[in-house]
Parts: structure tokens; sequence; C-alpha cells
């Protein structure tokens, strides 16, 4: 009984602590959702005449020959705009080539067999990140092609927008990024967001709901600390090689620990 209740607890913990940058809790909430993903485009792109029309999460755009795109959040709007919105907690996730590479996915997918180039439709790539990744101390970074010579807007409809959401001041965008990192639905600023939030936190079915990623987030804890143990074994065993006077390249093929690791365990034990 009490293992029960501990799991249950441990279930309580996470989900009380959950918010819209974790990239599984974000898709549940915005999935199907069009008047959320309506707020957060018109927000971002400081737009009210936004209309979505359809959205999907984890859109897998194939490439047959190549790498395939999954995408967080895929929307439309009225006028067959594409507006693919990623969580990237990692700066790695939020790199200048990923944003182009999903820009090329996303003309390819939707400009069907015999259509002119003209028809293909405006898209935007939005990255959501944890921390200021093109690191220049703005909330919004907005990227779209000019000519060099004149400085005039190309104009071929690819958009790429960073949103910081570290920036979290007193304006629209600075309360959405709030929300984004809030995990109480209460204290949300967005009807929009906070009601789904709250149906995620506060009722039987939304509990239910939130199942798999209670799950996924154990798996991680999981693998998480065992990643830990083999360090810290791996660790214990370049101590015990460094003891018995073998070279620091030997250690580091050995124990796969890197250069730096290696070397400053040396460091220590020699002073």
């Amino acid at each position: 009984m009490q293992n029960v209740m501990e799991r249950y607890q441990t279930f309580r913990q996470v989900v009380d602590d959950i918010t819209l940058m974790n990239n599984r809790f974000m898709n549940k909430v915005f999935d199907g959702n069009i008047p959320a993903t309506q707020r957060m485009l018109r927000v971002i792109l400081k737009n009210d005449k936004i209309k979505v029309r359809k959205v999907s999460v984890q859109q897998w755009l194939q490439n047959l020959y190549g790498h395939s795109a999954q995408l967080d959040i895929l929307a439309e709007d009225e006028n067959g705009t594409q507006f693919n919105v990623e969580i990237q907690r990692s700066d790695e996730g939020a790199s200048v080539q990923r944003a182009r590479f999903y820009c090329g996915a996303l003309d390819m997918h939707f400009l069907d067999k015999g259509k002119k180039y003209e028809t293909l439709p405006d898209a935007y790539v939005i990255f959501i990140t944890e921390t200021d990744v093109l690191k220049n101390g703005r909330p919004l970074y907005h990227i779209q092609r000019s000519v060099d010579e004149t400085g005039e807007a190309f104009g071929d409809g690819s958009h790429i927008v960073y949103v910081n959401a570290a920036c979290q001041d007193d304006t629209p965008l600075g309360r959405l990024m709030q929300d984004f990192n809030c995990s109480n639905p209460a204290k949300m600023h967005y009807k929009e967001l906070a009601d789904t939030v709250n149906y995620f936190k506060s009722t039987k079915e939304g509990e239910i709901d939130m199942t798999d990623i209670i799950e996924a987030y154990a798996n991680n804890k999981a693998e998480k600390a065992a990643e830990e143990a083999a360090h810290q074994s791996n660790v214990e065993f370049a101590k015990n090689l460094l003891t018995e006077g073998m070279s620091e390249d030997f250690i580091v093929r050995t124990t796969k620990l890197s250069c730096e690791e290696v070397r400053a365990l040396a460091t220590k034990q020699s002073a």
C-alpha cells in the first residue's frame, strides 16, 4: 500500500511541477487545440488577424532520400500559411542549420507535384528556447532573407523566428513566456492555455491522459541514474589506474572518460 501511495505522490509531484517547456506536455496541450495555438501565434508574431484552422502535433515529414523531420506543432491558418513551432531546451536542438532544414522540409511537403512554385505557401519555423540561443539579449528574433546589395526583403515567404523563453517581462510576449514556464494554471495570463493546462493537472480524465508523460519521465530519470552510476564507476576505476601508474591516454581509452576528466583526476591525485 505504501508503494502505491509513494508512486502516486511521485506522479502528482511531476504533474504539479511540469510546464509547457516540457516537450511532451506542450504536445498534449496544443494537440488539436486551435484557440491555444492561435493565441500563441498571434502573440509571437504580433498579428491578431491570424486565424488557425487546424493544428496537429508530432507530425512526420517523410524524406525517402534523406533525413526526415518530426515537428512538435504544425498549424495552418485560413490563408494556407504553415506554422511549425518547436520547444528546445538545449542550444544544440535549436541550431541555425536545423531551422534551415525545417524550412526546406515544409517547402518540400506542401508543394504538390505539378503545382507552380508561386503557389508555395508562406512558412514559419518558430523555436521557443529555454535560453537566449542567439545571445543578443533580445526576447525575439525574426529572420528573413534579404538582398545584400540593397537591403530589401527577398520576399520568398520563408520566416525563421527564435523566441527567448528566459525573457519574461510585462509585455504580451513576456507574459506568454511566463505562462510557458508556469506550473500553476491559476497564475497563467492567457485563458486559452490555462484552461487546457488546468484540465491535465486538475481532472481525473486529464490525469489519465498524463500517464504516458509520467512513464517517459520515470524512464528518463532511471536512465540518467544508470548513466550517473556508470560514470561514477568509471571515475573510481580511473583513480585506481592512475594509482597504478597507467598513462592518461590508456585510461581515457579504457574508461571512456574525457581527456579533461582524466587530467583533472590526475592533477587532484598529485596535489
